[in-house]
Formats: C-alpha cells, sequence, structure tokens
C-alpha cells in the first residue's frame, strides 16, 4: 500500500468516526426530549476515536448544524484540517465542514436523509 492510499484510508476513517458521533449525538437528541434545559451535552464529532469531551448545545444550535450533512461540532480546538475546515468559532464550540471528497460519506451516513 503506498503512502497516498494509507493517507486516503486515515481520511476516510477519521471521516466515519464523525459520522458515527453525529449519529450518537441523534440519540442524545432523541432523549433528551424537551428537558427544559438551555443546552444539551453532546458528544464532541471530531474524528478522534478517543475523544470523551462534550459541547453544550442548545435545540437550536443543533437542528441548526443538523440542517447541513457536512457540517459538524467540535470541541475548540479538535477540527482536523486533513479532512475539514472550520467555518465558525466560538467559545463552547468550532463548526467545521468537511472537505469536497469527505462530504460524500458526511452524505451517505446523514440520519436524516
Amino acid at each position: 500500500m503506498t503512502a497516498d492510499e494509507r493517507g486516503e484510508r486515515r481520511k476516510e476513517r477519521l471521516a466515519r468516526n464523525e459520522a458515527l458521533f453525529r449519529e450518537v449525538n441523534e440519540r442524545v437528541k432523541e432523549f433528551s426530549g424537551d428537558s427544559g434545559l438551555e443546552f444539551t451535552e453532546f458528544i464532541c464529532e471530531c474524528g478522534d476515536a478517543d475523544c470523551t469531551e462534550t459541547v453544550p448545545l442548545t435545540r437550536a444550535e443543533y437542528e441548526q448544524l443538523r440542517a447541513d450533512p457536512v457540517l459538524f461540532a467540535v470541541v475548540p480546538g479538535h477540527s482536523i484540517p486533513d479532512i475539514e475546515d472550520v467555518v465558525s468559532e466560538g467559545e463552547r464550540f468550532d463548526v467545521v465542514r468537511k472537505h469536497e471528497r469527505e462530504q460524500a460519506i458526511a452524505r451517505a451516513t446523514d440520519p436524516r436523509s
């Protein structure tokens, strides 16, 4: 396997990790329901399979994020420049957009499509 092939496999694995975290967060949203809490603690959607940090989002922020299947919420500093660009930075979370190649994985695994 060439270095380019290994690099592409790594990028695909990272994108799939992020898609898995997005799927888990859909379940978090379902179980949190209308709890009346201002924030719900969602799992960071970065590509690090060992990350256990959370991202506090309002229901409106979460719904806005989920409206576009190539956007993900990550803890500030958890973006992976090889596969995504930071499109918005905040105190509680950053929003990242997948690069074109990884967008296919994000769209194919979108639980809302």
